[in-house]
């Protein structure tokens, strides 16, 4: 039977990714993402996904965008709450507090937004699964990215509650932990982190491998992989845990 999923942050990277796999299952997703560019380039490539733009952290566009939903769908059996950013990346004594909030804005508030919604429908339907999205930032901190480190532990914090709010209501939550995932937003994050640190974003890439036990980075389909094992019968009874793909990080200090 054809799922209804909703993806967060879902016009391009691991976001779309995800939206992608489920599509091809035969699933019915929507994506949501505030970069109307990305939204409008992802529609033309996905005409069956249903694409929105939406920023996470405004709620009445968020409202509005669940509501379109549950006014077609009833509810939603899959939600992905995936939609975050990179931040700044600097030393903490160099982050202004804007920037600070800004980070936590998207990353924090997104994820609130989207499982106070969907809590809400799957708590009424008594079944259904959320998964955020946190980082191996979020598990072991990161030198240079204190907003981004802080809002991804946070993730954890909301998911292992939620899965104890929902968990009599036959909704399981779960967050999928990222190591360093190959793709435009990581090369970004590479010269920010190369400009915040002075030292060179190829010895950055390299570390980044060099501090996991498979000496790797992933992909976004390795994370859509872990998303699409999370919505099967094979996960039915995996809730509050945090799934970490990332060729297993020894230390983070990319």
């Amino acid at each position: 039977m054809s799922r209804r999923v909703v993806v967060t942050g879902g016009a391009s990277g691991i976001g779309a990714r995800i939206a992608e796999r489920f599509a091809a299952l035969g699933d019915r997703v929507a994506i949501c993402d505030a970069n109307p560019e990305a939204v409008n380039a992802f529609s033309k490539a996905q005409p069956a996904i249903r694409s929105e733009v939406a920023n996470v952290t405004e709620g009445a566009a968020m409202d509005a965008f669940f509501d379109s939903i549950e006014a077609d769908w009833g509810g939603a059996d899959v939600v992905f709450a995936n939609a975050g950013t990179g931040g700044p990346a600097a030393r903490i004594e160099d982050i202004s507090p804007q920037d600070w909030r800004d980070c936590l804005a998207v990353n924090l508030d997104g994820a609130f937004l989207t499982c106070r919604w969907a809590a809400r429908v799957m708590r009424a339907q008594g079944a259904g699964l959320i998964v955020l999205t946190s980082s191996t930032s979020g598990q072991w901190g990161h030198p240079h990215r204190s907003p981004y480190a802080t809002a991804k532990w946070g993730i954890l914090g909301l998911m292992k509650t939620l899965a104890m709010e929902l968990g009599p209501a036959g909704v399981r939550v779960n967050a999928i932990c990222p190591g360093a995932v190959e793709g435009d937003r990581m090369e970004r994050m590479l010269a920010n982190q190369s400009r915040a640190s002075g030292r060179d974003a190829q010895t950055i890439r390299a570390a980044y491998a060099d501090g996991t036990s498979l000496r790797t980075w992933v992909t976004a389909d390795d994370i859509a992989d872990a998303g699409i094992w999370l919505a099967s019968s094979g996960a039915s009874k995996v809730t509050g845990q945090a799934l970490t793909i990332d060729g297993h990080t020894e230390t983070n200090s990319a």
